[in-house]
């Protein structure tokens, strides 16, 4: 299945965009649920979306935390 994700996976407040994919909170959990047109049509907005988030998250992302995991 087609999907933005790259393990970024925290919410602008100010955007209500993911930092990582875009998407909205309500876009991440229905997306199982999108046909592949859906997530297609959703995913050609995510480049744009992307350009409002200025900041980065404020917590530690599941990527980082992976990576900090491996290392040990």
């Amino acid at each position: 299945m087609e999907s933005p994700c790259i393990l970024v996976c925290s919410i602008d407040d100010k955007t209500g965009y993911c930092f990582g994919c875009g998407r909205t909170r309500e876009e991440i959990g229905a997306w199982t649920s999108y046909t592949s047109t859906e997530r297609r049509e959703i995913m050609a907005v995510l480049p744009k979306r992307l350009e409002g988030v200025e900041r980065r998250p404020r917590r530690e992302t599941r990527r980082s935390r992976m990576a900090r995991e491996n290392q040990i």
